[in-house]
């Protein structure tokens, strides 16, 4: 059976009342609907409520859920719309992002360790150089691997101008890490 298909079965259970398909689905996803939120909200303990908040949500509204997109994509949306809400709500309003942590490879030696840190630290500040809408889609392709048609879904927007964001986002984000000395490391 499929992550997806599995993910799918969780919901109908928790459509019915099920606490441990609750806490299954919980278990799978909440890291990555807190990073994705704390990508947005830059703050640990708004990230932190935003899960509560979204899974309170598929609690909820898990038996409104049409399976036309996949579960993660459904919890993506859910986290994204309560982000840009909480957003509102402070006063501060500004949308920013983070990259994810580089994870560390514990056979490089110090040298290679050292220059995928600084690679790392390098690619982190050219993303904040992008728009907020560009570091969206940027963050949803290369970070959440959604699709296309998965991150218009998300962000509520045309297939095409996520194509012609992630175009422009793609483009801007190779001429800063050239700048910054860094060759692009995707086609």
């Amino acid at each position: 059976m499929t992550q997806a298909a599995t993910d799918e079965v969780l919901i109908a259970r928790i459509a019915q009342g099920d606490r441990l398909a609750m806490q299954v689905l919980y278990g799978r996803h909440h890291v990555r609907v807190y990073r994705f939120g704390l990508r947005l909200v830059r703050d640990e303990q708004t990230a932190e409520d935003l899960i509560s908040e979204v899974f309170l949500d598929v609690w909820r509204q898990a038996g409104k859920f049409e399976g036309r997109s996949a579960v993660s994509t459904w919890l993506l949306a859910i986290t994204r719309f309560k982000a840009l809400s909480a957003l509102r709500r402070r006063k501060d309003f500004e949308l920013d992002d983070e990259a994810a942590n580089a994870i560390e490879d514990s056979s490089d030696n110090p040298e290679t360790a050292v220059q995928k840190k600084n690679t790392s630290e390098a690619l982190r500040e050219c993303l904040t150089g992008l728009s907020p809408d560009h570091r969206e889609i940027v963050d949803l392709v290369y970070y959440h691997e959604k699709s296309v048609e998965e991150v218009a879904e998300i962000v509520g927007i045309p297939e095409n101008t996520v194509k012609t964001r992630l175009f422009y986002a793609r483009k801007k984000l190779a001429e800063l890490l050239k700048a910054a000395g860094i060759e692009r490391g995707w086609p």
